[in-house]
């Protein structure tokens, strides 16, 4: 668990207990989060959003504000796990 604040408002970051990444993803990922802050900073309770970020890949955050101010990184999926539907046909994102 990591907090930070935002103006006068304190959040907390911490990852799903199912993710498995090394003390330097988690750093990237924060980092990430913390340069992004006041754009999400304004999103609703509930909504989630989405970090390409290049050592870690595609990192998808939930917000919840409602008891507290908790971001959830819920998925780290790294780029050779990427995918695109292009004409019914579904093929690796890094061929595109």
């Amino acid at each position: 668990m990591y907090r930070f604040s935002i103006g006068d408002e304190n959040w907390i970051i911490i990852f799903s207990s199912h993710l498995s990444l090394e003390q330097n993803e988690k750093e990237e990922i924060i980092r990430s989060i913390a340069i992004m802050g006041p754009q999400w900073a304004a999103f609703s309770h509930g909504e989630s959003f989405v970090i390409f970020q290049k050592l870690v890949g595609a990192i998808v955050v939930r917000i919840e504000k409602i008891p507290s101010l908790i971001l959830t990184v819920s998925a780290a999926v790294s780029r050779d796990r990427w995918y695109i539907n292009e004409n019914n046909k579904v093929e690796p994102y890094e061929n595109k």
